[in-house]
């Protein structure tokens, strides 16, 4: 597994309230409680028994600081497709291994279709890019690499949407026309 699963299987059910207290803290995980509960509409004890609860649930994974890649030379993400002809637990335990001792991949999904992997990069620039190339084909047996370098960001979030859109409602049939007149 690359990565640990977070909380428990069970699905939490949440109201109106604690998805307003998750958008908020998606927001500014900073923000005191007694503000949270000001804007939820609650006192500060519930507001505070429901975010123990969000984390005791797995609802809230963790809390963490988010930094500017660019203020930190780190402005360069690459895009990484990573096919392997070997789809056994040895070679996926190695991979495993290596993508999570190379710091600058940030993220790495197993896919569907005709890429195994999808791993992003961020790093200084081309030259830190072919640094991790190098060290990830050293590490590990990899049938086809193929990286995309973002030419520019436009949108990034790590908060995930507490109100999800409608499903489109199924188109209705038209309305049979009604002839008028004489028939022809």
């Amino acid at each position: 597994m690359i990565a640990p699963p977070f909380g428990s299987d069970r699905i939490a059910t949440l109201d109106d309230i604690d998805r307003r207290i998750l958008e908020l803290l998606q927001q500014d995980a900073s923000l005191p409680v007694s503000e949270i509960a000001a804007r939820v509409g609650l006192s500060t004890t519930p507001c505070w028994k429901r975010i123990h609860k969000l984390k005791e649930d797995g609802v809230i994974a963790g809390q963490v600081v988010l930094c500017d890649p660019d203020k930190l030379e780190l402005g360069t993400t690459v895009f990484v497709e990573v096919s392997t002809n070997q789809h056994n637990e040895t070679w996926l335990a190695s991979f495993a291994k290596a993508v999570q001792s190379i710091p600058e991949i940030v993220e790495v999904y197993r896919m569907s279709g005709d890429v195994d992997y999808l791993l992003r990069v961020v790093v200084r620039d081309i030259k830190g890019y072919d640094a991790v190339y190098k060290r990830l084909i050293k590490a590990c047996e990899l049938h086809d690499v193929s990286s995309s370098f973002a030419m520019e960001r436009i949108k990034y979030s790590t908060a995930l949407p507490m109100r999800l859109s409608p499903a489109e409602p199924e188109a209705a049939p038209a309305p049979a026309r009604r002839r008028t007149g004489a028939a022809r």
